[in-house]
């Protein structure tokens, strides 16, 4: 299982806010009830983090409207072992 970083941006007005924070709670997913909102900070996006197997399975989480447009990050933490036998190895 993966952790990922899912970024959902919509556009810059209260329509499309509305329609977006609309969106994810009829979809009724709890990852989707939890987002984090940037719309007050004039920051157009929603942010999860969730624990999935795959980009692929945290893109289906999202409603369909806003599938296309979210970024999905792989995220990752790293320990004092990672960092003794090299960052760059962990990478690879």
């Amino acid at each position: 299982m993966g952790r990922f970083l899912i970024e959902v941006p919509h556009a810059n007005d209260q329509e499309a806010c509305v329609q977006a924070v609309r969106a994810f709670f009829a979809e009724g997913s709890h990852f989707l009830t939890h987002a984090d909102w940037g719309c007050a900070d004039h920051e157009h996006k929603a942010w999860l983090i969730v624990d999935l197997d795959s980009k692929e399975e945290a893109r289906r989480i999202l409603p369909s409207l806003y599938r296309e447009a979210a970024k999905i990050t792989f995220l990752e933490q790293y320990t004092y072992a990672d960092i003794k036998e090299g960052v760059e190895a962990h990478l690879k």
